[in-house]
């Protein structure tokens, strides 16, 4: 377990090289994996929807764009905003995510996570990605906006 030692001209927790080592490596890791997990959750919803959309004459069929993103939420929400703040995918690679407080991240926050994610790879592709090489603690963008940053568990 690792200790919650608060900086106290900063208020942050302060964080050792050992919890970020690895961290960048393990986080592209874990997003493959998180992504067949929520691939895998989606279809019992698709095929669901597909029957469906038999007796509605095709209608239930406009809600297919909407399982992987409401399916990927609602994972963040109890995975990454749960007890062991990581998804099975950061677990897995023995990686979770921390507020610089130290306090956990709530389910809410684990979902604005996700957005700010998508929303910003959306704009600049790899961008973000490079942010880690400049930033303290090896965060993305979404992490410093949130204040947040991945560490080993």
């Amino acid at each position: 377990m690792v200790e919650n030692i608060i900086d106290n001209e900063t208020g942050a927790r302060i964080v050792t090289p050992q919890e970020l080592d690895g961290v960048r490596t393990a986080r592209v890791l874990s997003f493959f994996l998180d992504y067949i997990i929520v691939g895998l959750l989606s279809i019992p919803l698709f095929i669901i929807i597909g029957v469906l959309g038999i007796p509605t004459l095709g209608l239930a069929w406009g809600l297919l764009p909407f399982v992987p993103p409401v399916v990927a939420l609602l994972y963040l929400a109890t995975t990454m905003g749960g007890p062991r703040q990581a998804t099975i995918g950061m677990a897995f690679m023995g990686i979770r995510i921390r507020k610089l407080d130290g306090s956990n991240v709530d389910p809410l926050m684990a979902c604005l996570h996700g957005i700010l994610f998508w929303a910003i790879h959306t704009v600049a592709v790899i961008l973000p990605l490079l942010v880690t090489f400049f930033s303290s603690r090896k965060r993305l963008i979404h992490d410093i906006l949130l204040g947040t940053y991945v560490g080993r568990a």
